[in-house]
């Protein structure tokens, strides 16, 4: 009788092992796959901090999450981005702020001319600004980071050292950028980045105002070759989420989207500044470009002719019920602070 039990319970064993054998392995999960649009070219700023973010995010979630990404405005146009995203036509976006100034006054705020040495110094700046207020223009949507590009300067074929230099002087600028050249006594030419080289070739511009990646990129400093430090206004960037999407992530992503937040601004910073010094450095070498650092007290100057644009953003955001004052006291006070002054 045991011998037949021995038997029984052997072939139980055996039975258990093989069915353990042959049971298939279980199917790996599938990736939570997400879609980030973007508007601007794949070579520009914006799109290179993408892919970045698009590695990172899928290195630290070990593959957890994939994300396609769409350069170009091919999913969703610059001024649609916002809209796009809370429709969900595309889980995530990046948006550029001053294409819709009434939008998003407090983070616009941030393009008034205050003087940001870097894009490092100013996307931490807008970062800390948009968590301390946390705006009615993002509530519908999750905010994963925010960054800016680099000041805008000024280059041009004759000097430019002092206002007298500046006043009636024909130089391509946009948005925020022209209204400083205005009130600084410069002509200012609205035209697009890439009509520039030629309208400086015929001499409809004498030079521009942006920022200075420009000079290699676009092989500005060939024709410029005076350059002034401005530090004039950046332009601010979010990168936002749908909501409902964002609400459907576990938790560990989410903790990875929201540790890469103030991670991402300084990233994006850090390589806007490497390519403009770059730039410079390229600039200097191969067509011997003159930088121009306005004395203190030639400076102090054009700060007081800047000074009418930071109060009427004042008395325009205070009309419409926000803290006006301390919001540019606040981006003042963060300047001060990353930028260890």
């Amino acid at each position: 009788m045991r011998r037949k039990i021995g038997f029984i319970l052997a072939g139980v064993f055996l039975a258990t092992v093989l069915a353990i054998t042959w049971m298939p392995a279980p199917a790996a999960a599938a990736p939570i796959n997400l879609n980030y649009a973007n508007f601007p070219p794949a070579p520009t700023f914006p799109c290179v901090q993408m892919e970045r973010w698009k590695k990172e995010v899928e290195k630290r979630t070990n593959g957890k999450v994939a994300i396609k990404t769409f350069p170009g405005g091919t999913l969703i146009k610059a001024k649609a981005m916002m809209d796009g995203v809370i429709a969900g036509t595309a889980d995530i976006g990046c948006l550029c702020m001053a294409y819709q100034p009434g939008r998003f006054i407090v983070t616009n705020a941030t393009a008034l001319p205050v003087g940001f040495p870097n894009a490092t110094v100013a996307s931490l700046t807008l970062w800390d600004l948009y968590n301390k207020y946390k705006p009615e223009g993002f509530a519908k949507v999750k905010v994963l980071t925010m960054f800016t590009c680099a000041p805008a300067n000024i280059y041009a074929k004759v000097p430019v050292k002092n206002l007298n230099d500046l006043k009636g002087l024909q130089l391509r600028a946009s948005g925020g950028v022209a209204q400083v050249l205005k009130a600084l006594g410069a002509t200012a030419v609205g035209m697009p980045q890439s009509a520039t080289p030629e309208a400086l070739q015929k001499g409809v511009v004498k030079g521009a105002a942006s920022s200075l990646e420009t000079l290699k990129d676009f092989k500005y400093a060939e024709m410029c070759k005076y350059v002034t430090m401005l530090n004039g206004p950046v332009y601010p960037f979010a990168v936002v989420m749908n909501m409902a999407k964002w609400n459907s992530l576990p938790k560990d992503v989410q903790k990875v989207f929201d540790e890469m937040g103030p991670q991402q601004a300084v990233w994006t910073g850090t390589y806007m500044d490497n390519h403009v010094n770059d730039s410079i450095a390229w600039s200097k070498k191969n067509h011997n470009i003159e930088i121009t650092v306005l004395p203190k007290e030639e400076k102090a100057k054009w700060d007081k002719k800047l000074e009418p644009l930071t109060g009427k953003w004042i008395a325009d955001a205070k009309a419409k019920g926000l803290p006006a004052q301390a919001i540019v006291a606040d981006i003042k006070a963060f300047l001060a602070m990353y930028a260890g002054q």
